[in-house]
């Protein structure tokens, strides 16, 4: 990729690949993976297929505690197998903490509805600080639990707070005998009612700044343990609990000071990694059922398929779920492949978080224009999807927050990319364990990560036409950021800023796109189709950045000068819907 040779190499039209493919639980194709992670792929789609669709919505409905699918985790060894690192594993070669195993579960879990995944999200978040630990007792005390079947929690957020891990009211008192008494309350902590352990931040009275922070363990049983219920309704737990004079020892403390600070964010550098994938398998289940529908159904003497505004709905989704997963497929090597030196990874999980969920509720949406009123329907997976759908942008920090942290990369990404020294990022699928993210360091000096040089793919993949006219919208972005940049006062507004990082995320996401590209040989009509998507997508956030308040009469003109009119192509266009279409009827989940 960093040769001028391979620059110049040209997309060949191929067959769409598997990974651009939805996934097909009555077909599944796991052989990339080792046998024991494939028994465990193959048994939970044999979970949901078994329980079947009624079943599945009916719990839904009636909020009924997944005791049962816990149970599962527990027989099939789900949790202590995927989410154990090879260290604490006791010499079993199965357990491994794989990026590419974990990817791949959040993918199954969210096809069959984001509360299922969620139970395995937030275990993943609770394990996060333990496996980051220099604490050994605890991690054994956490293996230990994993393999009993226990699930975990992550207490970060506070009601007051949310996630504002400057800020915390659970506070430590010494107890005058080494160890220390909590009192307070935590809010939004999923799986909180039942696990063994839940990850907890505070802070040690007496100390100001972040010496005082800390994370450590507590139990969900404990008398002190106080659990005030569920906050939301649903299947899923969402706990409100009160610590009172809740007895820490220190064998219960995982980080203090600055380290507690850093393990809660890389934590989440962790966790919101998912978010991206359990995205994918709800629009695939959803494009599933929508899609069977409409070529099932006649109005006005005429399939519903056969309408225009139909074709370009569906084949707009097409297209947003296959950008998401070539991106999600290309991102899983950076972060494997993270260390001290390349931490590219930090931008292109916040964009698997903000950019892959949000094209995810855009897919959803279209085909809910299709099927209408069908999607309220109560035996429908379509309005159960709903919940996840609109929920996994919003989790692990708001869109907002994490377009804040895309921002701080945007200078040394767009501006001054490193030289070939820093390396192309291989293909990673091998059964490793990424022994990296437990240990990532300190959360600063994100200004200076570098990156490679961003326009070497884009250059290579000039020829089709729609990446060509995205290549136009990248340089009056930085034409309008060099020319009409934002000025102190603008910096400070968050609204005005973020409508640039808007802009500037569907960079690297379209970036990675065309890496997987290049990797997987996706045929040029597909590649088109979803570069005319994201073309529209900068267009739309570039009217939104002209019609702010605070934008000058410059930044108007630059930010009308960033939007384009992708190239339209009829032949392009009924290649990737007859793709789309040839999806009716492919898969139906077992009544």
């Amino acid at each position: 990729m960093n040769s001028a040779a391979s620059m110049n190499t040209r997309l060949e039209p191929s067959v769409l690949t598997d990974a651009t493919l939805p996934f097909n639980p009555h077909a599944p194709d796991f052989s990339t993976f080792d046998a024991d992670s494939q028994r465990i792929f193959m048994a939970t789609v044999a979970f949901f297929e078994e329980r079947g669709k009624r079943v599945l919505l009916e719990q839904d409905r009636e909020r009924t505690w997944y005791a049962d699918f816990l149970e599962f985790l527990k027989r099939e060894r789900v949790l202590a197998t995927l989410l154990t690192p090879a260290a604490e594993g006791g010499g079993d070669p199965n357990k491994r903490w794989d990026t590419c195993r974990i990817a791949m579960m959040s993918h199954i879990l969210g096809f069959y509805g984001g509360q299922y995944w969620y139970a395995w999200q937030v275990t993943i978040l609770g394990l996060g600080p333990i496996w980051q630990s220099g604490n050994a007792e605890v991690k054994q005390r956490a293996a230990a639990l994993l393999d009993a079947g226990a699930v975990f929690a992550f207490g970060l957020s506070e009601r007051e707070h949310g996630a504002d891990i400057y800020t915390t009211d659970m506070v430590l008192t010494p107890d005058g005998q080494g160890g220390y008494k909590a009192n307070g309350g935590k809010y939004y902590i999923g799986n909180a009612n039942v696990a063994g352990m839940v990850s907890v931040f505070g802070r040690i009275a007496g100390i100001e700044g972040p010496a005082a922070y800390v994370f450590f363990v507590a139990d969900s049983q404990h008398p002190a343990y106080k659990l005030r219920g569920n906050v939301v309704a649903n299947q899923m737990y969402v706990a409100a609990f009160d610590l009172e004079d809740y007895p820490v020892a220190q064998a219960d403390v995982l980080h203090a000071g600055q380290e507690a600070f850093d393990a809660g964010m890389n934590t989440v550098n962790v966790g919101k990694f998912n978010l991206g994938f359990g995205a994918e398998g709800l629009v695939e289940h959803c494009f599933y059922e929508a899609i069977t529908h409409a070529e099932r159904r006649v109005l006005f003497n005429a399939k519903v398929t056969d309408f225009a505004h139909v074709q370009a709905l569906f084949t707009d989704a097409y297209a947003r779920l296959a950008g998401m997963k070539l991106f999600g497929e290309r991102a899983i090597d950076y972060l494997r492949s993270a260390s001290r030196e390349d931490r590219r990874y930090l931008l292109f999980n916040t964009v698997e978080k903000i950019t892959v969920t949000r094209q995810g509720a855009k897919a959803y949406a279209d085909l809910w224009d299709v099927i209408s009123a069908k999607g309220f329907e109560k035996d429908t997976f379509f309005q159960m999807a709903q919940f996840g759908l609109q929920g996994f942008p919003k989790i692990e920090g708001t869109v907002h927050v994490n377009l804040a942290l895309a921002l701080k990369f945007m200078p040394s990404y767009l501006f001054t990319p490193a030289d070939a020294s820093l390396g192309e990022v291989p293909t990673r699928r091998d059964a490793a364990d990424d022994v990296f993210l437990f240990r990532q360091g300190p959360t600063k000096g994100l200004a200076n990560v570098r990156f490679h040089d961003w326009r070497l793919v884009f250059t290579r993949f000039a020829h089709v036409p729609n990446v060509a006219v995205f290549i136009e919208q990248i340089d009056a972005l930085k034409e309008m950021l060099s020319a009409a940049a934002p000025t102190s006062v603008q910096q400070k507004d968050l609204d005005f800023t973020l409508a640039i990082g808007e802009m500037f995320t569907l960079v690297p996401y379209a970036e990675l796109i065309l890496q997987q590209v290049a990797i997987a040989g996706t045929e040029a009509a597909l590649v088109g189709q979803v570069f005319d998507v994201l073309v529209r997508d900068f267009s739309g956030h570039a009217l939104a950045l002209y019609g702010k308040p605070s934008a000058t009469a410059a930044q108007q003109a630059a930010a009308m000068n960033c939007i384009r009119r992708p190239n339209a192509d009829s032949a392009r266009f009924e290649t990737v819907w007859r793709k789309a279409r040839s999806l009716a009827g492919e898969y139906e989940m077992n009544p």
